[in-house]
């Protein structure tokens, strides 16, 4: 699997409000059994949220909030199928990594 490949959340009880987790290890760590990823989230347009630290990602036209403060190791094993990628958003989930990192 890739960095930056989106795929279905494995846990069903949170899938309603978090359908997809995003991967945002390195290719380089595939060696692992696991993969760091981070929640991507429904939202309500009403709802106000730190864009910093949960910025908006597009995922096969859905627009989702990245929760980089609930990123979180899964098994790779239960990843299965990407059903996108978000290479071309990475800025802004690097962004919040490092605004969870370093509160900045």
């Amino acid at each position: 699997m890739a960095q930056y490949d989106v795929f279905a959340n494995p846990s069903g009880s949170a899938a309603g409000g978090i359908p997809y987790v995003v991967v945002v290890q390195s290719d380089l760590l595939d060696a692992l059994a696991t993969r760091l990823t981070m929640p991507l989230a429904v939202v309500d347009a009403a709802t106000k949220v730190p864009t910093a630290l949960c910025p908006a990602i597009v995922v096969k036209g859905q627009r989702l909030h990245a929760l980089a403060h609930y990123a979180a190791p899964l098994p790779a094993k239960v990843l299965n199928r990407p059903v996108d990628n978000v290479a071309s958003q990475a800025s802004a989930l690097v962004s919040a990594l490092d605004a969870a990192r370093s509160g900045v």
